[in-house]
Parts: structure tokens; sequence; C-alpha cells
């Protein structure tokens, strides 16, 4: 029970982290369940309350904004969940079955990895995030649904590419993850046979520890993107990639 409680608050700490640092959740989550074989709080009911931790920590730091939000700011990520929402449906089955998959999780790092190298080449101008802005940054969040693409990567790598101002296209990012997280969620809740292991101790701590670590993790983010130190996140993703294929043959 103890040990299962400390894995239980290692992983949401690792989600929390790696929800925001583009360095991929989902990978990091497939390779720490991979080295914990005693876990047994592995499964959708636990991932969900991994998820719910992180959407806390972006509705609290992000409170004011959301506090303000207009018309027009729900109609933006309206318009950029919807990419997301299409792909994950369509290919739902795909990407469960790449999530057993640890190689494919490291291919997919390597490519996350050039993303980060990439986000600080760019040359960004002083755009903000209209509709065109909002349906890439919603194409860049679909593809990172693949086990192994960092989502805030991903998404602010497409952002940038559209001339968004950094801390912008930041801060839409982390807002685009509130639809997104409630909505994979709430399907996955509704497909539970049985919802009462989310008020287990366990899983109440991995809960905590993913809200924590997660709020921590976007301030991070935050002042790093603006001061161009995105490469270092790449050459780790590197690193771990090269780990895993070397120790999985």
């Amino acid at each position: 029970m103890s040990e299962n409680l400390f894995f239980s608050a290692l992983v949401g700490a690792v989600q929390g982290l790696t929800e925001f640092l583009p360095v991929s959740s989902s990978a990091h989550l497939v390779i720490v369940k991979s080295l914990l074989p005693g876990f047994s709080e592995i499964g959708v009911s636990f991932d969900i309350l991994l998820h719910l931790g992180t959407l806390l920590a972006v509705l609290i730091y992000f409170r004011r904004d959301i506090i303000s939000f207009k018309l027009k700011d729900i109609f933006l990520l309206g318009i950029a969940t919807i990419p997301a929402v299409v792909v994950g449906l369509l290919l739902k089955d795909v990407f469960e079955l790449l999530f057993q998959s640890v190689r494919y999780v490291a291919f997919e790092l390597i490519l996350t990895g050039f993303l980060c190298v990439l986000i600080d080449k760019l040359r960004v101008r002083s755009g903000k995030v209209g509709v065109w802005e909002a349906v890439v940054m919603g194409l860049g969040q679909a593809i990172a649904i693949s086990p192994g693409i960092s989502r805030s990567g991903a998404t602010i790598f497409a952002g940038l590419l559209t001339g968004v101002d950094r801390k912008q296209v930041a801060k839409f990012s982390f807002l685009m993850s509130i639809p997104a997280i409630l909505g994979a969620n709430l399907l996955s809740y509704l497909d539970l046979p049985d919802r009462s292991l989310l008020l287990s101790p366990n899983y109440i701590a991995g809960f905590f520890s993913a809200f924590i670590v997660g709020y921590f993790s976007i301030g991070i983010l935050m002042k790093l993107l603006t001061s161009k130190k995105f490469k270092y996140f790449g050459y780790y993703c590197f690193l771990l990639a090269a780990i895993v294929l070397f120790f999985t043959r």
C-alpha cells in the first residue's frame, strides 16, 4: 500500500512536470510505468486523475485570463480543439496500440527533440492568435496525440510558425489544453467500469502530485520560452530516446 502510494505520487509528479514542458508527458508515463513492474495503479482511471491534476494547475495559473474570457476567446479555443477531436475519435484504437510500444515512443521523442531545437531558431513577429493561428495550433495538438510527441512543443512550434508572439502562443497553448483534457477525460470516464477507484488514496496522491508539480512547470516554461532555451529540452529528448532504444533492443 505504502509503496504504491509513493509510486502514485511519483508518477503524478512526472505527469505534472512533463505535461507542460516540451518533453512529452505520454512518453514519460509509458517509460516510467514500464520501469515500475510492481506498480498496480496502471489504467485509464489513474490517468484520468493525473490529467485532471494538470488541468487544475492550468485553471489556477491562468485564472485571471479565464475569468476575463470573451466570446472570441472561447470561439478560438473551440476551433483549436476540433482537429484533436476528429483525429482522436478516428484513430483512437491506433493510438491505444502505440502507447504499448516503448520503442515507438522513443522515435517520436526524437521528433519532439527536433521541434524544440527549431523553436529557438524561429523568427517571431508580433502577431496575435486569430482563426488561422488557432487552426494551425489545433493541428499541432492533434499530431501530439501520438505518444512521444509533446503537446506543448507541437502547439508552440505551430503557433510560432504563424508569427504569434512567444508569450501569447505559450499562453494559448496552455489554454488549449483545457477543452482537450476535459473532453478526452470525459469520454474515458464514461467508459470506466469501476469509478470508485478514483477516490482511492493512491489515486488522490497522484492527482495532487500532478497538480502541484504541474503548476510550477507552467511558470518554468513561460520563462524559458522567452529566453530561447528550448534547445536543451531537445537535447534531453535525444538523450532519453537513445537510452530507451539502447535498452529495449
